[in-house]
């Protein structure tokens, strides 16, 4: 099974099924896309989960799939970081790990064994969402599939995304985004969405996509895909990160912001977010080991207070205000927000900052509430 950019597309050549999910319609529907696959029925994914982070060689579970119970809330808070203002976002955990192979994603220190798995208790989902978000004195939320796994990647398996399109399409007081490198964009271009749902892209300059991001389309090919849902009229977001400090970072990450006000409308933009490489500081070993080849770990990078590994604030500085005189060129209407920075480096950067997290969510939500 092909992409439309030619990359072959996730396909298991195992499944493993937790016997409490066997009977699940998302499992039934998983299993009967991959006829060819082995199948086995396990007791605990847990017990497993812990067979595939123990076993020297990882390569060997790259092509399983688990198909588990999520056992805890599919809706998550974002933890947010000590000290820096937060958008208070949610997150829907509906599947755990990635196949883009990208250099610097963080998964690899927070999923410690490298088997795919996808939660299939999809109506304890509904029934959760359905809970929070019909409470009374609802607040607004913006959740988001996209944390613990690309939104797109797998959805050739589940189908789930035009699924949360449809649930969140009458809901009021909540928008879905569905967050990529992806470009399977077709299942939603038909869709009643109503404006409750944003579908965005990572973006990066594209010598560090062609370097760090091994399997993931071509910037092209995804703003190919952001103008195919504006015609769809969704909203649409772009998150540049991580950014990455590299020689001929300033032409690169202009010449993609020349290119996104080249094909999409800046009113269709919901919003524009900007972050700097950074990770925890015990999670360096892994990534170099997993990515010898990378230079990007040999930046300035510095412990921060929070114990994150993090750019000299000078050069986030001056990379993020570069971003921001660059886009505002095109528009001075384009919502852009820094993720997980200090009010001090947003000053620095914007001239402005929000007064708390609780005031950044506000300027976020009024971009897609009606």
């Amino acid at each position: 099974m092909m992409s439309p950019t030619g990359r072959k597309l996730f396909s298991p050549a195992r499944i493993y099924i937790e016997e409490a999910i066997f009977s699940a319609t998302l499992t039934t529907r998983i299993v009967a896309k991959f006829p060819h696959s082995s199948q086995e029925v396990i007791g605990d994914a847990n017990e497993l989960l812990r067979d595939a982070a123990m076993d020297p060689v990882k390569d060997s579970w790259r092509d399983c799939l688990l198909l588990a119970r999520q056992r805890g809330p599919f809706v998550r808070r974002c933890p947010g970081t000590r000290e820096h203002i937060c958008c208070l976002y949610y997150n829907l955990d509906v599947a755990a790990g990635c196949d883009l192979g990208c250099s610097y994603c963080i998964l690899q220190g927070y999923l410690n064994n490298p088997l795919i798995t996808i939660y299939c208790n999809v109506d304890d989902m509904y029934r959760e969402l359905d809970e929070i978000l019909s409470a009374p004195g609802a607040a607004f939320y913006r959740i988001g599939t996209g944390e613990l796994t690309d939104s797109l990647t797998f959805d050739h398996v589940t189908e789930l995304a035009a699924e949360l399109v449809n649930y969140f399409s009458d809901k009021k007081n909540a928008i879905i985004e569905l967050k990529s490198k992806n470009i399977s964009i077709e299942p939603l271009l038909d869709l009643q969405h109503n404006g409750r749902s944003v579908i965005s892209w990572s973006l990066n300059a594209e010598a560090m996509q062609a370097s760090e991001e091994a399997f993931a389309p071509r910037i092209d090919s995804r703003l190919d895909a952001a103008a195919a849902v504006q015609h769809a009229g969704y909203r649409i977001g772009f998150h540049f990160d991580p950014m990455l400090d590299h020689a001929g970072w300033q032409e690169g990450y202009r010449e993609i912001v020349d290119k996104i006000f080249r094909r999409i409308r800046p009113e269709s933009i919901a919003w524009i977010s900007l972050g700097a490489l950074r990770y925890p500081a015990h999670f360096d070993e892994v990534m170099r080991t997993n990515h010898p080849h990378s230079r990007i770990f040999l930046g300035e990078l510095l412990a921060g207070a929070d114990g994150k590994l993090r750019y000299f604030k000078p050069i986030r500085v001056d990379m993020f205000r570069k971003m921001h005189d660059w886009i505002r060129s095109y528009s001075r209407d384009v919502f852009i927000y820094l993720c997980m920075e200090s009010k001090s480096v947003w000053q620095a950067s914007f001239g402005w900052s929000p007064k708390s997290s609780a005031e950044l969510k506000r300027l976020l939500d009024d971009r897609v509430r009606d």
